[in-house]
């Protein structure tokens, strides 16, 4: 008898740099959310969509869950709790290589409010940086912050068990049809992901203080008119102070040139196209806490 077809949805939690966006990116087996050694890289609900014979899996990759400082750190932990509301199963990410922390029992105690009614799997990510004892030692320590439906470590990096847990996840979805067209790998809209493709190259090698002043919209996004083998992306890279400014922009204008060569290869490998990105950097003077602002800028 042949199993019937699930479809549904799954979220990975943890707090910020667990290795949420790495294991969404290994299970769809492609760039869809963006990842940086910086936390609180991602800021919007990411759908990744997983395709299989025997099943349709959509990722949710939410921004980490932290007790907030700001209005933006809010908005973030309130798209969190929205989407905990609406999947079928959730994945909760605790790397392998850091002790289980007050963090982490947060958004257990959190979990364990909706454990009833949706399971959650313990996933140790980031298995490849340490011992395999040391993964024993997380597993353990996992299981006495919450009782979990499944415990499973798994590395996105080098594949260790992605498919075990691609597998753990389907097994909790409902029984239905394809959600998504064959072949789609996200329905984020192609300017969402070209934004944040942005801002992932703007924040490798900043100061620390930096990553949550970093925003990029889209300004404009067209094929160009007398080729239809380039796009022309008009986009705007937005930080709080002047000073910040001088840090994107670097010595003569270096380092934002360095951002826009490293963005635009990530572009056209994903539009599969040409680029020409034009990028300015704009000072919206403490974005972060300003509501009107904040909706400008998508939040």
């Amino acid at each position: 008898m042949t199993e019937p077809h699930r479809s549904g949805f799954a979220c990975f939690v943890g707090r910020p740099n667990a290795g949420k966006s790495t294991l969404t990116n290994a299970l769809v087996g492609t760039k869809v959310a963006i990842t940086s050694s910086k936390p609180q890289t991602t800021r919007h609900a990411i759908r990744g969509i997983v395709h299989r014979d025997d099943a349709q899996l959509v990722i949710i990759d939410t921004p980490g869950l932290h007790r907030p400082r700001t209005l933006l750190g809010q908005r973030l932990n309130d798209i969190v709790h929205e989407t905990w509301s609406e999947v079928d199963v959730v994945g909760f990410c605790v790397p392998a290589n850091e002790k289980v922390g007050p963090g982490d029992r947060f958004i257990a105690a959190e979990l364990a409010k909706i454990a009833r009614r949706t399971p959650v799997l313990g996933i140790v990510t980031k298995t490849d940086l340490v011992k395999p004892e040391q993964v024993a030692e997380q597993l353990l320590a996992l299981q006495e912050v919450m009782e979990f439906a499944d415990l499973v470590p798994v590395s996105a990096v080098d594949g260790f068990q992605v498919q075990t847990v691609a597998d753990l996840l389907v097994r909790r979805l409902p029984e239905g049809p394809q959600l998504y067209p064959g072949g789609e790998l996200t329905d984020e809209p192609e300017q969402t992901l070209v934004a944040e493709l942005i801002r992932e190259a703007a924040l490798e090698g900043v100061r620390d203080e930096l990553p949550h002043s970093i925003a990029v919209t889209v300004e404009e996004m067209l094929p160009r008119e007398d080729r239809d083998d380039l796009i022309d992306i008009h986009a705007l890279l937005y930080v709080e102070r002047p000073s910040q400014k001088g840090i994107i922009l670097g010595h003569k204008g270096e380092r934002l040139r360095e951002v826009g060569a490293t963005a635009r290869k990530h572009i056209e490998r994903l539009l599969g196209t040409k680029v020409y990105l034009d990028l300015h950097i704009k000072v919206a003077k403490d974005w972060q806490r300003d509501p009107k602002q904040l909706r400008r800028l998508g939040f």
